[in-house]
């Protein structure tokens, strides 16, 4: 019973507020990249426009972890063994289907 007690008088939460202004953040980054994916006028150059739309992502990503997740308010040391982990898993992503999209574009090209 007592860890129990222990484990409701150290966790910490957000408020209300602060989750609805993380929320309309989210929905303002959705916005933007909704809008640059359809922004064909502007010809930005098919790597800026992924890195725009990647890195807008892993913005997202960050405040969903952080807030959502409530990794946030956890023990720094939950965080230090999530990070690398989502990085390994990004690394794999980008060995592995990398190499796909290059052939895959190569082919749309020779077309």
């Amino acid at each position: 019973m007592s860890s129990e007690a222990h484990a409701s008088e150290t966790h910490e939460q957000g408020s209300a507020g602060l989750f609805t202004t993380v929320w309309v953040g989210l929905l303002a980054l959705t916005g933007i990249e909704v809008f640059l994916a359809y922004l064909e006028y502007m010809r930005l150059h098919p790597g800026v426009m992924l890195s725009l739309l990647v890195g807008l992502s892993v913005i997202k990503a960050g405040l969903i972890m952080s807030y959502f997740m409530h990794l946030k308010f956890e023990k720094f040391s939950l965080v230090l063994w999530l990070v690398p982990a989502a990085i390994f898993c990004i690394t794999m992503i980008i060995i592995f289907f990398l190499p796909d999209s290059n052939r895959l574009l190569q082919m749309r090209l020779m077309h």
